[in-house]
């Protein structure tokens, strides 16, 4: 299942996505979007997040070294 989306991006993102699929690099635009996306939400995750927050309570309890 897939949904469309329309999204405004910089000129220079989408003149460097079009040389990766011409280059061979993608099958398409929407690939690398679907990646890029994809990449993202990997890397802010909710556990991520309240990995970095426990962090930083942790280190404000323990005050300034």
């Amino acid at each position: 299942m897939t949904t469309s989306l329309q999204a405004e991006i910089p000129d220079q993102l989408l003149r460097q996505a079009t040389a990766l699929v011409r280059d061979g690099w993608a099958a398409n635009i929407d690939e690398i979007l679907s990646d890029a996306l994809r990449r993202y939400l990997d890397s802010h995750s909710a556990e991520l997040s309240e990995a970095f927050v426990r962090e930083d309570l942790e280190w404000g309890l323990r005050g300034r070294d």
